[in-house]
């Protein structure tokens, strides 16, 4: 789950020739209440004290079954579903349909699954934007060429976008960034310790490898250098990811000729003339020290070492279309020595991912058509109506608001727009042009039409009826500059939600992920925004600090957590989401006990039924990963480890400790217990 501000998402295992739709439709619509409470039961290890482990006591079942498989870098609940999604997508990409957007998305897969046709071309699709590159002679060429591998999907220097005006969220204006890094996060170039030194040393001898497969020949040690040197300069300019949680901390409007100021070296007007960008006089500017490092960067580097840097980033973006070699090449870095990843997927499941990241609405119409229930928005919507009948109880309860904030808050709550499943109006990929036979030039044709859809926007009203997620995806999220929150269509099956079982399961799993989702509306990053989504600071000083130093009880705890060997969980970077996982749950909670709860007081399986609400949430995070992949997760990703988002929220809550008898000096029972929501 992702509180989502800047625009993009994507997950995959096996097929399986049955009609899987029609088991996702029926997940749907009715549920065996005994499967479902086997599932949950064979989930559990009923030899572990939930007191003083929950995580282990509710997944070690699940744990004890499913291993990491060695084509992943993780294998959780999540994944689980979401292969069943894929294995549906599948089946959809492989026959044939009538829709002509359906018939574009199968040739897009086509393309993509005829290894051989890539393998035999080589890097000849390539030349084109080689020459382009190898033709720079000067920086004053720069904008065209950057421009042109923008729309190509190749990430160089900065990201340039239209994104929505945070002080006016009703227009759209447009928005630079910083970017031009490959590894993961700033600190990878800048961290002086043993691994970090090791790991920058294996990334330039992947560069090396990869230029050395584009055009074999001496001198390619040097020029891998060259690439990590201008990277790290970058790196030096870029606003780490905590601070950014802060949204004032990039809104930096100003008119273009500022911007020039800031970066004399680049020239903006020919840049977004070449990139296709309406005229416009005003941008946001996320980082200006950023476009200051920019600046001396390119002064100081040469012209041959910046091309050098071009083509890897080329190269890089487009290994995945490329003959085997270079796709092996980079998966063996990014993958296995970042993530430890042992061995590629099957290549149809490459092709579906990438399907579904490029031409997810086309795909996303045929999915919903055969896999989604008629029961599950419905159930959902009731849900969500109930979730926020308690979290207004909540906000009027809270002690530590004034009535201002209180009264604004309460607004905010009000305004907020609930979707669920899929768009009203779906994504028009007529001028989309697909070949069965280019699977490069589908990808580089696919990345150019989204960017001219997105740069069109600029100077134009909001669409507030666009999503950020395709329909399969199981994820959902909140969007602060649009106050709504979205649940697509692939998550509304088990282990979050199965019509007809038993409702404590339902509010556990999709309820908590409601609940989840309205708290990012009011955690560290989302307070800041309206309940018309304009960044604008509508609580009272008083407020705000009372605010900031329960949030920091959260942020503490988090920041006590071990993710792998020596990395421990960044409670600061992951706070917005352990604010809304333990304010979710509690929600949940609180509207199951006003529902069905009220009512409903039968034992299953020796679980209660706020127990079963527990165990409803823990059971959505059984996962085992790999060390690398927990520890890539703890540098760079704003959740916390899945274990402690379980163990982490349960220990705080009263409610958990009366649920199981917990005495109050067992481990699953803080002492100092932490609340915001």
């Amino acid at each position: 789950m992702k509180l989502t501000q800047y625009r993009l998402h994507v997950l995959a295992f096996t097929f399986v020739s049955l009609p899987l739709a029609g088991i996702l439709a029926t997940a749907q619509s009715a549920a065996p209440p005994r499967a479902a409470a086997a599932a949950m039961r064979d989930a559990m290890d009923r030899t572990i004290d939930p007191c003083t482990n929950f995580y282990a006591f509710a997944c070690g079942g699940w744990l004890a079954h499913n291993p990491v498989p060695a084509d992943r870098q993780r294998w959780g609940r999540f994944q689980e579903v979401q292969d069943r999604n894929y294995a549906v997508l599948r089946r959809i990409l492989e026959t044939k349909g009538s829709d002509a957007d359906r018939r574009k998305a199968s040739d897009y897969y086509a393309a993509c699954m005829a290894e051989p046709a890539i393998d035999a071309k080589g890097v000849m699709p390539l030349q084109a934007d080689l020459a382009q590159i190898d033709g720079l002679k000067s920086r004053d060429e720069l904008p065209e060429l950057v421009a042109r591998l923008h729309a190509l999907g190749v990430n160089v220097l900065f990201r340039f976008r239209a994104d929505t005006d945070r002080r006016n969220a009703s227009a759209q204006i447009a928005d630079v960034d910083q970017g031009g890094l490959s590894l993961p996060d700033r600190e990878y170039y800048l961290k002086t310790d043993a691994r970090s030194v090791d790991l920058r040393d294996t990334y330039a001898a992947h560069v090396q490898r990869m230029l050395g497969l584009l055009r074999p020949g001496a001198g390619r040690a040097a020029e891998a250098a060259a690439v990590s040197a201008f990277e790290r300069t970058l790196a030096e300019g870029e606003l780490d990811r905590v601070k950014r949680r802060d949204p004032a901390t990039t809104d930096h409007q100003m008119r273009l000729e500022q911007l020039q100021a800031l970066t004399p070296g680049f020239d903006w007007k020919r840049y977004a003339a070449a990139a296709g960008a309406p005229a416009f006089q005003r941008i946001n500017v996320n980082v200006p020290d950023f476009m200051k490092a920019l600046d001396r960067a390119l002064g100081s580097t040469s012209i041959d070492d910046l091309k050098t840097y071009f083509r890897w980033h080329l190269v890089h973006a487009s290994a995945s279309m490329l003959p085997k070699t270079f796709e092996e090449a980079d998966f063996d870095f990014f993958n296995r020595t970042l993530a430890g990843q042992q061995e590629q997927p099957p290549r149809w499941r490459e092709c579906v991912v990438q399907t579904d990241a490029l031409m997810g609405e086309a795909l996303g119409k045929a999915f919903v058509e055969e896999a989604f229930g008629p029961q599950a928005k419905p159930d959902m919507l009731k849900m969500v109506r109930a979730i926020k009948t308690v979290m207004k109880q909540d906000i009027d309860a809270a002690p530590w608001m004034s009535e201002e904030t209180r009264r604004a808050a309460n607004r905010k709550l009000e305004a907020v727009v609930d979707r669920i499943g899929y768009p009203d109006k779906w994504r028009d990929y007529r001028a989309r042009v697909v070949a069965r036979d280019d699977a490069l030039g589908n990808m580089q044709r696919a990345r150019a039409f989204e960017r001219r859809r997105n740069l069109a926007k600029i100077g134009r009203p909001v669409d507030r009826g666009e999503w950020d997620m395709t329909p399969p995806t199981v994820n959902a999220y909140y969007s602060p500059d649009r106050n709504n929150i979205n649940f697509p269509a692939g998550i509304l099956q088990p282990p979050f939600y199965l019509a007809g079982r038993d409702a404590a399961l339902n509010y556990g799993g999709a309820g908590a992920v409601i609940g989840h989702e309205l708290t990012h509306g009011f955690d560290d990053e989302g307070r800041h925004y309206d309940g018309q989504g304009n960044l604008r600071e509508w609580w009272t000083e008083a407020d705000g600090k009372a605010f900031e130093t329960r949030a920091s009880c959260i942020a503490d705890q988090y920041s006590e957590y071990v993710a792998a060997g020596d990395a421990k969980i960044n409670g600061r970077l992951t706070l917005g989401e352990n604010v809304a996982d333990n304010g979710g749950l509690r929600l949940a909670l609180l509207a199951y006990l006003a529902g069905p709860g009220a009512t409903e007081k039968s034992v299953i399986d020796g679980l209660t039924p706020e127990q079963r609400v527990f165990v409803g949430w823990a059971q959505v995070w059984c996962e085992n990963a790999t060390p690398e992949a927990e520890r890539l997760k703890a540098a760079t990703n704003p959740h916390s480890s899945n274990m402690y988002r379980a163990n982490g929220v349960v220990s705080n809550m009263p409610e958990f400790q009366k649920a199981f008898s917990c005495r109050g000096d067992a481990p699953m029972v803080r002492q100092n217990a932490c609340r915001v929501w």
